[in-house]
């Protein structure tokens, strides 16, 4: 018979199945395994990465609030102290305002909207002010500068719990 189709049969007499082979699963998931093992360092890279960029927004809103608020001060603006560098005293008060000397209604004078978070602080109910940590600066005399002066960064320690 010409037209008629043979089908193999297996060793139970039914026809044989054609599935995956256990040497091929085994493959397919070492594959899938290595792939895996290529992603997750790339997925936390780029985790890292994002959180890098989201600091040095955060780090730039906060510079030119402060920038602004010493100017303010600078100016006469706001209230400065005579003993005082006019900088603020905390990270709050560019949220909370100071009060506009110059304004006749004494209105607020405001420099950030929202203080941002520290994107790599781990705790997250805490106030976005206790989030920011500060690094001390030293400064030290340096023979290559000839008696000029060379500034170190110092890590912030830890927060204290």
């Amino acid at each position: 018979m010409r037209g008629a189709m043979s089908i193999q049969l297996g060793p139970s007499g039914h026809p044989a199945d054609r599935g995956f082979t256990i040497i091929e699963l085994v493959v397919t998931i070492a594959i899938i395994g290595i792939l895996t093992t290529v992603a997750l360092p790339l997925a936390e890279l780029s985790i890292q990465r994002a959180k890098e960029s989201e600091l040095r927004s955060a780090l730039r809103q906060i510079r030119t609030a402060i920038d602004e608020y010493k100017k303010a001060a600078d100016d006469k603006k706001i209230e400065r102290k005579a003993d005082e560098s006019g900088y603020p005293p905390n990270l709050e008060i560019l949220v909370a305002g100071a009060d506009n000397l110059q304004d006749p209604t004494r209105k607020k004078a405001y420099f950030l909207r929202r203080l941002p978070r520290d994107p790599f602080a781990e705790e997250r109910g805490v106030p976005a002010s206790q989030t920011w940590g500060f690094a001390a600066i030293k400064v030290r005399r340096s023979r290559r500068n000839r008696g000029g002066m060379s500034m170190t960064c110092i890590p912030a320690p830890p927060a204290l719990e």
